[in-house]
């Protein structure tokens, strides 16, 4: 099979899709087919060695937790999976960007029919973040809510989630995507020079909760507008977390199949979009990151294999 390798901490250069043997599956797993799978910053941090220390590379290094296929073989153990079965997923083993994936059945939920298989494909990482995100600051009936990197992967499901929380939410991103945001019943506000003095006119005041996606001070402009640090969540910016005592629930605290299926069935009712920006052969993969990199897209980047 066909799947991204590095073998080396670097820039989009290192990565390369080169033939590998087929996986197969053990206790309690399953071999699945993979027909769409996302691609995330994280990824490319990991990558580029900025989490060296955190969550080094062993190399030669795969890549990918987002995943949605069918499953082509069963392993022993499995009795809640079949050959056919449409599915989505994740891996822990930086495995998913490939045809093949072997994935612990423990980490599946069915496909709803209703579910884009790009959607589902790109739903792991950045939905199970923004599910702990929202989780995490308690957003409620009343509150206002902001969302830093509105338009990104996270950003577009967590200000849908706010919003279906019941609070007012307010996304900070470029003017370009202002559009969708609205839309999607969210004040979208721009970032840069008098941020907080707009903020502090679109809230009345100051906000009841602000999540990071974007690090570049977010959290501590939040916590000079008089937010609460049990209030804030950010999943990039550790180092002003632990300045400040703010929480960091991110993929870790929301990464399970029943999540996972509650944000498929929302996706399956109309109640939650998951925008896919493009799609990428696998074999263009360095182009997919490259365009990631640039974090000017609105919504997910996909891969075929």
């Amino acid at each position: 099979m066909k799947a991204v390798r590095f073998d080396r901490y670097g820039d989009v250069d290192v990565l390369d899709v080169v033939e590998v043997p087929d996986p197969v599956p053990g206790d309690g797993q399953v071999l699945v087919r993979v027909r769409a799978s996302g691609i995330n910053p994280g990824e490319a941090s990991i990558r580029r060695g900025v989490y060296a220390e955190r969550w080094p590379a062993t190399f030669p290094s795969g890549q990918g937790s987002d995943l949605a296929g069918v499953v082509e073989r069963v392993g022993p153990g499995v009795g809640n999976r079949q050959e056919g079965d449409e599915v989505i997923g994740f891996t822990d083993n930086r495995a998913s960007h490939a045809e093949l994936v072997v994935v612990d059945a423990a980490n599946l939920t069915a496909r709803p029919a209703q579910v884009p298989w790009d959607a589902a494909g790109s739903l792991f990482v950045a939905g199970a973040t923004a599910w702990a995100a929202v989780r995490a600051v308690g957003a409620a009936e009343g509150d206002t809510v902001v969302v830093s990197g509105a338009a990104g992967g996270v950003g577009t499901i967590a200000v849908q989630l706010a919003r279906d929380a019941g609070a007012t939410v307010i996304g900070l991103a470029s003017e370009r995507h202002h559009a969708w945001l609205r839309d999607h019943g969210v004040t979208p506000l721009t970032y840069g020079d008098g941020l907080a003095e707009r903020l502090g006119e679109a809230c009345g005041g100051p906000p009841d909760a602000l999540i990071d996606t974007y690090g570049a001070g977010y959290v501590d402009l939040a916590v000079d507008l008089g937010v609460a640090p049990e209030r804030i969540d950010t999943i990039i910016d550790f180092d002003a977390a632990a300045r400040h005592g703010t929480k960091t629930d991110g993929n870790a605290a929301g990464a399970s199949a029943d999540v996972l299926a509650e944000l498929a069935a929302l996706i399956a009712a109309g109640g939650l979009e998951i925008p896919i920006a493009r799609t990428y052969p696998l074999a263009k993969v360095r182009d997919a990151y490259r365009e990631l990199e640039r974090r000017h897209t609105l919504g997910k980047i996909v891969l075929h294999p």
